[in-house]
């Protein structure tokens, strides 16, 4: 049985879920509105091995249910401009999710994404991340909330080239992992398909790869 808050989360980022078909395209507001990180994301999508919901914008819907018969790869091809964003690009990356995060040690401490030690690339995520640091207060390792709707929370996690291979990353996303379900959402994990580092953070950290894929459409 699928849990209640995941349901709830991809019903309302995407507008419907679940598919019921291999593809079902579904126009939604949200794809017009400004997202989690201020910047409008014309494409959302989620594949189950059951189906996939490609949230697009309403006035779209139509020219994405046009490219609903090709493979995958010629699909993604041609929807930038399906959805009138012509020069950006498609992705599909690994979808995944945990109820059961991994019981690592907690290696990190929350902080305000303003405070001076928190890299740039973790700023945008605004509220408090998560950072690992050095004896000396030095940032090591961070995770940043993509917070998507009020059912479901996204983690983002990176790690500093010189600190890498301590096993950070997985800690600080199983820990991650615990405060958002301790806090009533699902916590979910998304990663390129061939990113094999990324994949073993998310296995360790106690999110398994369930055949899932995620979708979308991104400004190079």
């Amino acid at each position: 049985m699928l849990d209640k808050r995941l349901y709830h989360h991809l019903a309302t980022w995407l507008g419907q879920w679940p598919a019921g078909r291999a593809l079902h395209v579904v126009g939604s507001d949200r794809r017009t509105r400004p997202g989690w990180d201020g910047r409008v994301h014309p494409v959302v999508g989620v594949g189950a091995p059951g189906g996939a919901v490609l949230s697009v914008p309403p006035p779209r819907v139509e020219a994405v249910r046009a490219l609903a018969a090709l493979p995958v790869n010629d699909l993604l091809a041609k929807l930038p401009s399906a959805v009138g964003y012509d020069g950006w690009q498609a992705y599909r990356a690994v979808f995944r999710y945990t109820l059961t995060p991994t019981p690592l040690p907690e290696v990190g401490e929350w902080v305000s994404a303003e405070d001076a030690v928190v890299p740039l690339w973790l700023r945008p995520f605004g509220g408090q991340v998560l950072l690992a640091r050095d004896s000396e207060g030095g940032y090591l390792a961070g995770v940043g909330i993509k917070r998507h709707d009020r059912y479901g929370r996204e983690l983002s996690v990176g790690t500093d080239p010189a600190a890498r291979g301590r096993g950070l990353a997985r800690h600080l996303v199983a820990q991650a992992a615990r405060r958002v379900l301790d806090e009533g959402f699902v916590p979910t994990y998304l990663h390129d398909v061939h990113n094999a580092a990324s994949a073993r953070v998310a296995e360790a950290a106690g999110f398994a790869d369930r055949g899932w894929k995620a979708y979308g459409v991104f400004e190079e």
